[in-house]
Parts: C-alpha cells; structure tokens; sequence
C-alpha cells in the first residue's frame, strides 16, 4: 500500500451497490472507491446507506472499517444513494466515497443540541467546543438527524465563527419518526443531533447551490409583514398583488403558480436590478384565510425586496446548468478539474422531479467532466447562497474539493 506525502494529489474514488446484503453492498460500493486511490488508504469515507439496510445497520461501523478502513468515516441513512456518478432511488443502495487527502487535517464532530455554547456566548466558543481553528478550516461538511437537530440556528452562528469557511451538507431521510435515522460517526452509530467534519490544511472546497426556480413578475418591497405572514406588497395588500400578477401569466406558468410557487428574498438589497440567482427561496405555505395573508417559510421584515418564483423540471434543469457553466468559467477554469465531488440534494429532486434517473449526475459529468461524485438525497440541504449558509429545500448543493494552493 502506497503512503501518500503532504506533495502527492488528492485522490477521490465513488462506489454504489444495489445489493440487498449490506455486507456485499459495501464490499462492492467501497471497492469501487478505493480503485481510484491507487493504492492509498483513505484518509476519509463518506458512506450512506438507504432505508432497505435498516435491519443491519448495527454491524455499519464494523463493515465499514473491515471493507474502507479509512481513518475516519462520515454518513448517515438516505432515501436515495449517490454513488459512482449514479443516483439510487427507490431501492437498496450503499454509496462510499473515499479520499486520500495528504497535507489535510480531518476535526471529526458530534454536536447535541444541549452541547451548544448559550446563544449570547463569543463566536469564537462555537469553534472551539467542535475544535475548530476559526482561521484554518477551509471546509465543513455537516449532516444532522432532522428530528433531534434543527442546524438552521446553528448556520448563522457557524458563519460567524468560521466565516471564510464554506460549509455544506444535509439532512439525514428515509425516517419516518424519531429513532429511524442513523448517523455514521467513525465507530458510533448516533440517533440524535449534528455530525461534522472540518478540512484543514491544503484543501479547499468551491461550492454550487442550485436552487432549481425562476423568477416571474417584477421585486417587489414588502411594506407590511408580521413574522412569516405577508400582508403588503408595494403597499397593496399581497392577495391582490398575486391576483394581479397570476392574470398576467401563461397558462403553463398559471400551473406553476398553483403548485409550485415559492418567495425568493434579495440577498443584496442595494442591487438596482435583480436576476435569477439573487434570492433565497422560500415555500409559499398558503393563505390564512383569517387575516387575508400569505404564508411563507422565513420571517420578514419591512422594506424587505422580495419576487416570487415559480419551479418544474424544465427551469431546475436550467437552473442547474447555468450553475455549473459558471463554475467551468470561473473556478474550473482558474484551477483545473476538481480531484472529487459530493452532491446533496434534494428527495424532492431525482426522479420524481424530473422523471428520469441521473438527471443531475448525468448534467455535472456533462459539464465539469468525470469527476468522482457521491452523495445521497436529503431532508434538507445545507449550503451557501451570496456568502451565507442556509438549509434549504428542492435544492442540489454541490461541493468540488481541489488543492487549496
């Protein structure tokens, strides 16, 4: 077995198995990563694993460390499986990635949410309760179980404690209640809370959120707002205002409308012209009928710029191939091919969305090229939109891992 040093590249390697044997699932996913390791131990392993494994997952740890034996392992259970640039939807799937990252420190964590610094405490405590250099980390990866752990506090306090540091990840799916999740710690199997993991050294992480939406109408300012209830938009009252813009639109987008409207938030407020990519995206929960107001999914304030949006399979499509064209002519042209790739995405994206398998894969490989890529479908994806993390929805958040020099 080779010993890489601090010069050797870093290496990734991307494996998935559809067989319902866990043991012979990871045999054959993690012998596909390691191919591509040139005989390297892996210094990392990011496995997941579907629900259909749920009856063997106590022997998880040990499988894992006898097939990968990598020093330190990452993962959780996953609705759908993301493995050798392939999606697994919809039946038994175990996907590891493996890496070989010389000259890179790994900071293992787990975090509870009775094991967090009190809300008023120094940024600085945050980072040093996980162990992490405030000036050093270069990426955090992040997994949570969605019913113990909320991470969407927790983001803005990472942003202020690390905040040069890109941070990605997801929610832990294929759960139904409490218990039914499991996270992959090293040798722990958990049930509750956050684990993570900070990259260090020569190492960095460029990231690509695709939010899969497009606008329609024009930005808006909300004029009056309560919380998440909507009450005016340019000083009308907001059912009016989506009356109005709803006769205004095709038919097809009229569809979209009733079914998939969603609320972006200006990210940059100072901005005299807003295009596609400058929002956050937010669900339109309803309408309380009480109060003639519209539900949405985050809190809002008064002179806020706002526009609605709509999203199908045809504009996520979209969406995610100007992304990716634009990390080719930005970072991918200034520092080659990255060495390797995780993809989070969303449950609600795959083949439900678009109707076809490796739709997303199939595009990254199409444009960035035949990057190793791993990964699983989420509950909620973690990522940054205009420099600040959020946990999102509907999303594909890619992280592309390269030399940090």
């Amino acid at each position: 077995m080779n010993t890489p040093t601090d010069g050797d590249p870093l290496r990734f390697g991307s494996g998935v198995s559809s067989a319902s044997d866990l043991g012979r699932a990871l045999v054959e996913a993690g012998s596909g990563a390691l191919e591509a390791l040139d005989g390297a131990r892996p210094d990392l392993a990011l496995v997941f694993v579907s629900p259909h494994h749920a009856d063997a997952l106590d022997r998880l740890p040990g499988l894992v460390a006898g097939t990968v034996g990598a020093r330190v392992a990452l993962g959780c259970t996953a609705g759908g499986v993301i493995g050798a640039g392939r999606e697994v939807e919809q039946r038994p799937g175990v996907s590891v990635t493996a890496a070989s990252l010389p000259g890179v420190a790994l900071t293992p964590f787990h975090l509870r949410l009775r094991d967090l610094p009190p809300s008023g405490a120094p940024a600085a405590d945050l980072a040093a309760r996980l162990g992490l250099a405030a000036d050093g980390t270069r990426a955090l990866l992040l997994i949570a179980d969605p019913f113990t752990f909320d991470p969407e506090p927790l983001l803005g306090r990472l942003d202020a404690a690390l905040p040069i540091t890109p941070k990605l990840g997801g929610l832990a799916s294929g759960g139904r209640a409490p218990g039914e999740h499991a996270l992959l710690l090293g040798d722990r199997l958990l049930d509750e809370g956050l684990i993570g993991l900070g990259l260090a050294g020569d190492v960095a992480m460029d990231t690509i959120v695709a939010q899969g939406c497009r606008p329609i109408g024009d930005p808006m300012f909300v004029t009056r707002a309560r919380g998440n209830l909507l009450v005016e938009l340019n000083g009308r009252p907001v059912l009016e205002v989506l009356a109005a813009l709803f006769r205004e639109l095709s038919e097809q987008d009229r569809e979209l409308f009733r079914e998939a409207l969603h609320i972006g938030l200006a990210m940059q407020e100072s901005q005299t012209e807003y295009r596609q990519g400058d929002f956050l995206i937010r669900n339109v929960l309803g309408v309380d009928e009480g109060t003639k107001t519209l539900v949405v999914g985050a809190r809002l304030t008064e002179t806020q710029i706002v526009q609605f949006h709509v999203r199908d399979a045809r504009t996520s499509h979209d969406d995610l191939a100007a992304a990716l064209d634009g990390y080719v002519a930005g970072p991918g042209a200034a520092h080659g091919p990255p060495a390797g790739a995780l993809l989070f995405s969303c449950l609600g994206r795959g083949i439900h969305l678009n109707g076809v398998p490796d739709h997303d894969t199939d595009l990254f490989r199409e444009k960035v090229g035949p990057v190793p890529l791993g990964g699983f479908f989420c509950n909620g994806e973690i990522g940054p939109v205009q420099g600040y993390t959020f946990l999102h929805g509907y999303t594909s958040c890619f992280g592309l891992f390269r030399r940090g020099t």
